[in-house]
């Protein structure tokens, strides 16, 4: 179906809300978030929403919250007022000439695409190429104050059914717990994520995390650092997975051709959106490469978003899709996103299937602003 839009209006929220359970990763800890949702009008009056997931601070990215408004007011949302396109990617091209800032594009991009799937009354999976009804969701799980208090977060996400547990690590955070979460469930679909903290010096190390027959050890090292990635590939059996290093489907490519990994975790906020985050599935289901969706701790907007990505044939691991009371005590769609025995169903209404708690929404907007065609 050939439909063309016009985005009439755009509109940002920056929402604050609290985690349920206080995060820590290699670099920082968090106990709540500010998000920025993105809103797209069409002339038609439907509504597109879309999530900005950036952290608050420059340590997983470099982009931040006042950075990803700024990018979003300034260039890529008065780019798109009153510009007639057919397809979301078309409005991705308009902003092509600007670089990086992967995480504000991802909001606004996603946004298009949920627009123009209400716009043809499908579900965002199905316009996106989706195969899949329902999605195996995995959990993270931050680094923990003793080792006891980590396999009591263990304990409680084996006993809600996720069939996969992610493990932060860090220097003094990897070898040991481990081995005691690996004791304790010699059988569990285990990964650890350093969000590059090591460096060459630490292959070694890492070596030793060999022994616990894990599905994957992702981002090592920093991003640039792929030729280190692929020196431990060589080392050791158990697949590398990169994450912070594949932002644009040049870094994949070289990715692939130095062999530095064999599984892609795929975030549709690192990689600018939709549009590219297909793409790299496409590329990486050429290559025989697994993948599988991570996660930014979003809101239920851009967890639906990553939900119906998961959806595509290339999706063959457990995502980071689990249900919203992981995270929040109350999301911000209706109903919130479940998980029965670690499967999320894939909704099946129009869009992203799930409507916007605007009342919530509006209580915990911390910043607005609105955007129409012809205004400075």
């Amino acid at each position: 179906m050939s439909t063309e839009l016009k985005v009439v209006a755009a509109r940002l929220h920056r929402v604050r809300m609290p985690l349920v359970h206080e995060f820590r990763t290699s670099s920082h800890r968090k106990a709540f978030l500010d998000h920025i949702l993105v809103e797209l009008e069409d002339a038609s009056g439907a509504i597109g929403w879309g999530e900005i997931a950036s952290p608050s601070d420059p340590y997983y990215a470099p982009e931040t919250v006042e950075t990803c408004w700024h990018i979003a007011s300034k260039y890529l949302l008065p780019a798109i007022l009153d510009r007639p396109w057919a397809d979301p990617a078309d409005l991705a091209s308009t902003w092509s000439k600007i670089r990086g800032n992967q995480f504000a594009k991802a909001g606004v991009d996603t946004a298009a695409w949920v627009l123009w799937a209400e716009v043809q009354q499908l579900p965002l999976a199905t316009i996106l190429g989706g195969t899949r009804k329902e999605v195996v969701a995995g959990v993270s799980l931050g680094i923990e104050p003793t080792i006891d208090d980590l396999l009591v977060q263990v304990q409680h996400q084996v006993e809600s059914g996720y069939p996969r547990v992610k493990l932060k690590i860090t220097h003094d955070w990897d070898v040991e717990p481990v081995r005691a979460v690996r004791t304790a469930y010699p059988d569990l679909d285990l990964h650890v994520d350093a969000n590059g903290i090591y460096t060459a010096g630490d292959l070694a190390r890492l070596q030793q995390l060999e022994r616990f027959d894990l599905t994957m050890i992702e981002q090592p090292f920093a991003p640039r650092d792929l030729l280190t990635h692929a020196e431990l590939q060589r080392r050791i059996s158990t697949p590398v997975c990169l994450d912070e290093s594949i932002e644009t489907l040049a870094d994949l490519e070289t990715a692939l051709r130095l062999e530095a990994l064999r599984i892609l975790n795929i975030k549709v906020s690192r990689m600018g959106g939709l549009t590219a985050a297909r793409a790299a599935h496409d590329r990486a289901w050429d290559a025989g490469v697994p993948v599988w969706c991570g996660g930014m701790h979003e809101f239920g907007v851009g967890r639906l978003a990553n939900v119906a990505l998961s959806s595509l044939p290339g999706f063959t691991l457990p995502s980071d899709v689990s249900a919203s009371e992981k995270y929040y005590a109350r999301d911000i769609v209706e109903p919130a996103v479940t998980a029965v025995g670690g499967v999320v169903q894939v909704p099946g209404g129009p869009g992203l299937g799930h409507q916007l708690d605007t009342e919530l929404v509006a209580a915990n907007t911390v910043g607005e602003l609105t955007l129409r065609p012809g205004q400075e």
